[in-house]
């Protein structure tokens, strides 16, 4: 801890969320003043226990500020008096949307929402969590490496509107500060598949494919590579952007390095977690059958996108610019399982 975080408050977004509650976590632990708004009270119990679980024992530098990215209400309030801004948060979407646009208007009209807020509040700094999506989904050379120059066409009609709402709420951002900023800084995390420890029993997106793998609802598994980030990691290069004066106007790519594939991962498992990986297969899908099974099988039609996707990424920057030095991909997948476990997620039979 230094003297010089503790008149520093940080507002981050979407506080009960993964990996909002390991930036969070780390701020707390670096001697920071943390102001992290959630979509309803009724969460900051969660929020706390996280912290709990994570060996924070003093709540004294937590404060809780109910807002929503979807309405303007509260967010003045919420960064008041914050010297930077992790916005970690994304909407909510229990359903997959009928339109594409309800679920891109939220995520850019979000982030711009918050943006505004803080330029009005005098922050000195917001640092985004964007996503690969917006960096690499239309790099199609498995031969260079995808940096940070790239970007993903938002008019590429094979992307989902997930992909898409990433997209063009990173470009929405970049827009917002080069027309209207003001003395605003902007850095923007983008990360690829997020491991590593939970500080709870709720799963993140990524849980859900390893847990399957785990409890043997995965039978086989398609030919799908990974470009993986610890979620430790990943709140550590928030943490570098928000305050390292060379992050100011970049983005930064986050993966460990290299690729793993669901192959190796499952191999990983059988080779570290013995008895508790009994259930793990490692029999693999072609391509071809993963393709005729979306004809008929939801799952497999969400699968279909990622055959043969290129992610053969960078992270050169953040090593070079902040001094960032990522765990292992085994490392974050071992991490992950044994998360699942702890939380109790995985029923052996």
């Amino acid at each position: 801890m230094t003297d010089t975080n503790i008149d520093n408050r940080v507002l981050v977004t979407g506080g009960s969320g993964f990996v909002a509650g390991h930036c969070i976590l780390q701020l707390l632990q670096s001697g920071y003043t943390v102001r992290t708004t959630v979509r309803s009270l009724n969460k900051k119990d969660k929020v706390l226990e996280m912290m709990k679980n994570g060996g924070i024992n003093s709540f004294e530098k937590i404060e809780f500020m109910e807002a929503d990215l979807t309405d303007d209400k509260n967010w003045a309030d919420a960064v008041k008096g914050c010297t930077y801004v992790l916005h970690v948060a994304s909407p909510i979407f229990l359903r997959l949307p009928k339109h594409e646009d309800e679920m891109v208007r939220p995520a850019v009209d979000g982030t711009l929402r918050v943006l505004r807020a803080a330029r009005d509040a005098g922050v000195k700094r917001v640092v985004i969590t964007s996503s690969f999506a917006a960096v690499g989904y239309s790099h199609t050379d498995p031969n260079t490496l995808i940096t940070e120059k790239e970007w993903t066409n938002p008019n590429d009609k094979s992307l989902s509107a997930y992909l898409k709402s990433k997209t063009l709420a990173e470009k929405a951002a970049w827009d917002f500060i080069d027309k209207e900023g003001g003395a605003l800084e902007l850095t923007v995390i983008n990360p690829m598949a997020i491991f590593g420890p939970s500080l709870g029993p709720e799963l993140s997106s990524g849980f859900e494919l390893l847990k399957n793998l785990l409890d043997g609802s995965m039978k086989a598994m398609p030919k799908i590579d990974l470009g993986i980030v610890d979620v430790r990691d990943l709140a550590d290069l928030h943490l570098r952007a928000m305050t390292d004066l060379k992050a100011k106007g970049e983005r930064f790519l986050a993966l460990s390095g290299g690729t793993m594939s669901l192959h190796q991962i499952a191999l990983l498992f059988r080779e570290k977690l013995g008895d508790r990986a009994k259930n793990v297969s490692v029999k693999v899908l072609p391509d071809l059958v993963v393709r005729i099974a979306a004809l008929f099988n939801s799952k497999a039609k969400a699968i279909v996108p990622q055959l043969g996707r290129v992610r053969n990424a960078s992270n050169e920057k953040a090593k070079t610019l902040l001094n960032w030095s990522p765990r292992s991909n085994e490392e974050a997948a071992l991490a992950t399982a044994e998360s699942l476990f702890r939380f109790d997620n995985i029923k052996l039979i």
